[in-house]
């Protein structure tokens, strides 16, 4: 992967640009050094471990470091939580991956990394896999080398035991109407699936990395979501994952509300955020503020601060007006990417460093927050959604959510988010995000 993705990631995302309006904010500085995390190869002790199939994974009990979500009490104001994630996830030679480990730890957020199922794949068994509509060994990522997938697979079994998700971006990121994913049957996308779960539960013997220490996670238990490439084929999509017992997507594209079920899947799109000084809104992620930006990953030196300040800034605006309104849940997608020169990852480490240290303020995986939806009172969240982006309880949150609610509740923010992806573009050759 470390050569691979240097030469293909770009043509691999895509991006979704949304009119809409324009604001400011602050951040504080950048952050010092953090902690080191789990020792290469930790594992929980042997006699927790189950070894599944090859050894590739392992059952090892509970996932550590989680607490037991809560119901709110009868008026109590929700926490404001926010979602970190990340496309494609695989360690390289940025070591982006260790580094935001690294980062979520000194802050206390956890995080969902998607893995592409291929970046545990040596491109030496690429064959192995057989994309829908392509032949097999296609892939439009690239495959990973030995010591790639060693790298990668040390940065996953450290992440999912300090708390992080490890979820799928699965495999070979086709996009657009020439085979991509939009144009997938369910049948399509269950046998991608499949294929993803199987590059994960078989690294080992692919990879001949039969020394390694496991994964320490049943995948088939811990794959509940997922963000589809481009941010395509989310109908078929959603009709699969419900079928296979997934609890939640975020392949869409939202306002800052609070999310209801798609079907049987929480709905936890990506939200519309600002860019300030611009008339418009865009994804709450890197890519979308790149092209919003430059149109390239190597746009104009000089510019880099201001870009990667405009992306913080309107991140944390976007994170103001629900922390100080609505409350809803903030969810920010991103890459493991270097584009114009690191200053989207430096806004999104500083974008952590502000919001996460904040009282009452929950940086967690989507799977820690469909747990905390799944428990909480099915009437308390239809009211929550009857808030605006950005609304507060006029009467206070106490009224808010002990009043009777009204007859006929609006449902502000739905409809003005389905008219904006109705509205997306993007620039000729571009592609949207996932």
């Amino acid at each position: 992967m470390r050569a691979a993705r240097k030469r293909i990631t770009v043509g691999a995302v895509a991006v979704a640009l949304i009119g809409g309006l324009a604001g400011c904010g602050g951040s504080d500085g950048p952050p010092g050094s953090g902690a080191r995390g789990p020792e290469k190869g930790a594992v929980p002790p042997k006699n927790r471990v189950r070894l599944i199939g090859d050894g590739s994974t392992a059952d090892t009990g509970v996932q550590p470091g989680l607490g037991k979500p809560t119901r709110l009490a009868r008026g109590q104001r929700p926490p404001q939580f926010v979602v970190f994630s990340w496309d494609g996830a695989g360690e390289d030679s940025q070591k982006l991956f260790s580094h935001f480990r690294r980062v979520g730890k000194r802050y206390g957020a956890t995080m969902t990394y998607f893995l592409s199922g291929v970046y545990l794949l040596p491109k030496e068994k690429a064959t192995l896999y057989s994309p829908p509509g392509h032949a097999p060994g296609r892939s439009d990522i690239g495959f990973n080398d030995t010591e790639g997938i060693r790298d990668t697979v040390r940065e996953l079994r450290g992440a999912w035991l300090e708390g992080n998700e490890i979820g799928t971006h699965f495999n070979g990121h086709f996009c657009g109407p020439q085979g991509g994913v939009g144009t997938w049957s369910v049948e399509d996308w269950k046998s991608e699936i499949a294929q993803a779960k199987s590059f994960v539960k078989n690294w080992k013997t692919n990879a001949g990395l039969v020394k390694e220490q496991p994964l320490p996670f049943d995948y088939d238990k811990e794959l509940v979501g997922a963000r589809t490439p481009c941010l395509e084929g989310r109908d078929n999509f959603v009709r699969a994952a419900s079928e296979l017992g997934f609890r939640y997507d975020t392949s869409g594209v939202n306002n800052q509300v609070w999310p209801k079920k798609d079907g049987a899947l929480w709905d936890l799109s990506m939200h519309l955020v600002p860019i300030p000084g611009r008339a418009f809104e865009t994804l709450s992620m890197d890519y979308n503020f790149m092209v919003n930006q430059s149109g390239t990953t190597k746009g104009d030196p000089a510019m880099h601060q201001f870009w990667g300040n405009q992306m913080r800034d309107g991140l944390i605006q976007a994170f103001n007006r629900s922390y100080q309104g609505n409350r809803a849940p903030l969810i920010i997608g991103n890459h493991f990417e270097s584009w114009n020169g690191g200053t989207y990852m430096r806004a999104i480490e500083e974008t952590i460093a502000h919001v996460c240290v904040k009282p009452e303020v929950r940086c967690v995986s989507f799977r820690q927050l469909a747990d905390w939806l799944d428990v909480q009172d099915p009437a308390v969240l239809a009211r929550l959604r009857t808030l605006k982006v950005g609304q507060a309880p006029a009467e206070g949150w106490n009224r808010f959510l002990t009043a009777p609610p009204a007859s006929a509740s609006p449902s502000p923010g739905g409809g003005n988010a389905d008219q904006a992806a109705a509205r997306v573009t993007a620039p000729a050759g571009a592609r949207r995000d996932g």
